[in-house]
């Protein structure tokens, strides 16, 4: 038997994600704290947003915060582009909205 050491993110009482690091799941916390300030921040814009728009918004900018902080800074974009989604991805919704990041191993909580 084996043993796993798990580091869950638990917001609001739910299990959020969780990691095989606690530099990992820091790091994530701190993510969604960021997507939390920006989310409150977007709805005080004068862009009117449906309902869960301003929260998706959010937390794309809190994954993106390096681009973001460069953007503003130099004025310019990345010169390098992202991949455009495949039309026909096996990956469900959930998962396509999930950025990848190689560097930390996640899991999903159940």
């Amino acid at each position: 038997m084996a043993v796993e050491i798990k580091y869950v993110v638990v917001r609001e009482g739910q299990e959020k994600m969780a990691f095989a690091s606690k530099k990992d799941a820091d790091a994530y916390d701190k993510m969604l704290d960021l997507a939390e300030v920006l989310g409150d921040w977007l709805l005080q814009s004068p862009v009117a947003f449906e309902e869960g728009q301003s929260d998706v918004l959010a937390m794309w900018l809190a994954e993106n915060k390096d681009v973001l902080s460069n953007v503003l800074k130099s004025g310019k974009l990345p010169d390098t582009e992202a991949p455009a989604p495949a039309e026909n991805s096996a990956e469900s919704p959930e998962e396509a909205n999930v950025a990848d990041h190689p560097a930390r191993k996640r899991t999903k909580a159940a």
